[in-house]
Parts: C-alpha cells; structure tokens; sequence
C-alpha cells in the first residue's frame, strides 16, 4: 500500500498554470457564459465525447458521433456507436455524481462501459497489463486484490486534500490512471472523473471539452503518463494537464467571442456567408472561410467545426483535403 499524498511536487510551472486558469475562467465566466449557452452547451459536450472515445481507438468522426447524438442512422461498428450513446448519458448525469463516492464511480463505470465489457461496473478480478499502440507494456495496474482500498484511499485524499482543486484533479486522474481498477475503461473513466472534480469548482468546467485538446495532444498525453511513472510522481502530468486546461478555455473563450448567445449576429453572419458560397460551389474549406469572414486558420477551423457539430455542415475529403458540405 502506497502513502496516502500520492507523490508529486508543485512547481513553479504548476502555480504559473493555476494562476492563469483561474483568471481565464473569471473571462469565460464574464464574457461567454458556457453554462446559458444551451448551443454551446451541446457542440462542446459532442466534442468532449468523441475526444474521449476516439483516444481509445473508437473510430467514429465528430460529424458521425454528432448524427448518432441526433438519432440518425450511421455505419460503423455497433461497439463504436454504444460507446457514443453509453458516454453521452454519463456526461449528461455528471451532475448528479459524488465525485468522493466509491458507489458512484462504480455506477459511472457501469453505465460507460455498459454492454461493452464483462466486468462492467466493478474493480477488475485480474491482473492487468498497460501497453502501448505497438504492444510495448508501459505498467502493470495494481494486484486486483489492493484495487478496492487504494481507490477508497485515493477518493479520500481528493476530498480532504486542501491543494488547489486544479492541482488535486490532475493527481486524481494521475493515480486512477496507475491503479488501472477496471477490466477495461479506465481512460475515459479517469477523463470523466477529472472533468466532474473540476466541475465542482467551476461549473463550467462540465461543458468544457478538455478532453478534445488532449484527444489533438494525444501523444503528449501519453509521454506524460509515461514520464511520471518512471518519475515515480504525477508532476510532468499534471503539468500537461495543467497546460490542455489553459489550451481548452483559450479555446472557448475565442469560440465563444464570436458563437455565444450575446453575438449571435456575427455568428448568423458567418453561416450566411458560408451557406450563400455553397450555393455555387460543392464544399467549403478552411481557405475559403479565412478569406469570406477575415478570420485565421485556426479560426476558420472553429466555425467550421461548430457548424459540423450543430448539423449544419458533413466534413467530405476533396483532392487529398479536407473540405464540408451542407449536411
């Protein structure tokens, strides 16, 4: 059995970090909302849940996960699709979970990874190896025998730990990580938790898709898991984690300037530019929209993103490129 502080040091990177999340989420919270913006709302839980899945090789795109979301008919692998409608519904009760219950991670697991896996909602009964995309083990979880205490221990030292909830849900997340207490689902579990702990603290945290940036970082994601095993210490991992936060609420604080409720006008501007361009040509792509509204390529990506996964626009692959038509 492990000490009770899990192990990592809080470094000048890591303060630096939860200084500037604190004073981002003041901005969100005062320009944009997330928590009154129902169409905001649901684009970015779309995007949190196809980032989850698709780290763990779901093969859904984000227009395929948006169309089965609106109970349209998609071909792919029914696993694929019952991980969508098994993530969509945990998501949308993460308000009703104790994030320092043992019961309620249980439920949340059995739910997530409900008709997917043997031991659905309870701590694996086997010992469990971690490996890597080409087969290599990173770790071996937690004998399943040590697996119930540690969890409980882990749960309580969240709670009662009096470190920045910021810091605290990156350990949290770490640790759950390195116990590995399921058969399968760990991952998206450990993401779920993360974002409920953080919700806590600021409620808009349950509608920012933190785990689409780690989903674009997915290979910094797994170097800090890996670094801070042979660490022996979350450190490296929470500051990745620390820094996709920061990444994700830059994000919706961009998005939100010109998609939020209180600018509707520009939002409605730039899909009446892009809907009148597609009366006369096949497909839109990202040159296209930076030249009609006078935006950057990244954000030329946003709009066209936020229309893909309001139903507005289908992604289409032309000349080797990705383009959108209208849906």
């Amino acid at each position: 059995m492990r000490n009770k502080k899990p192990p990592f040091e809080i470094t000048n990177s890591i303060i630096d970090y939860v200084a500037e999340i604190a004073e981002l989420v003041g901005k969100l919270n005062v320009t944009n909302p997330l928590t009154l913006n129902p169409t905001l709302r649901r684009s970015n839980r779309i995007r949190t849940i196809h980032g989850s899945l698709a780290i763990e090789q779901n093969t859904l795109s984000l227009e395929q996960v948006t169309a089965v979301l609106n109970g349209k008919q998609v071909l792919a692998p029914p696993k694929d699709i019952a991980e969508v409608k098994n993530a969509y519904e945990i998501y949308e009760r993460l308000d009703e979970f104790d994030p320092y219950s043992v019961d309620d991670l249980l439920t949340a697991h059995g739910i997530m990874t409900r008709g997917l896996v043997e031991e659905s909602g309870m701590f694996r009964t086997r010992p469990v190896g971690v490996v890597d995309s080409e087969g290599h083990v990173l770790h071996f979880g937690t004998l399943p025998q040590y697996v119930p205490d540690l969890v409980m221990e882990l749960l309580d030292w969240t709670k009662t730990s009096e470190v920045h909830m910021l810091i605290r849900s990156c350990v949290f997340h770490y640790e759950l990580e390195l116990i590995h207490p399921f058969a399968d689902g760990n991952g998206r579990v450990g993401r779920l938790w993360h974002t409920l702990l953080l919700s806590k603290w600021n409620p808009a945290f349950a509608w920012l898709p933190v785990e689409s940036i780690i989903h674009d970082r997915q290979q910094e994601y797994y170097a800090a898991i890996n670094a801070s095993n042979d660490a022996g210490e979350s450190t490296v991992f929470i500051e990745f984690m620390l820094s996709a936060i920061k990444a994700a609420l830059i994000e919706a604080i961009n998005v939100g300037d010109g998609m939020s409720d209180g600018n509707i006008d520009k939002a409605t501007l730039r899909w009446k530019k892009i809907e009148e361009y597609l009366k006369t040509h096949d497909y839109i792509m990202n040159a296209d929209v930076r030249e009609l509204c006078g935006v950057s390529a990244a954000t030329a990506n946003r709009i066209l993103a936020h229309f893909a996964t309001c139903g507005n626009l289908v992604k289409c692959r032309v000349n080797g490129h990705w383009g959108y038509q209208i849906l």
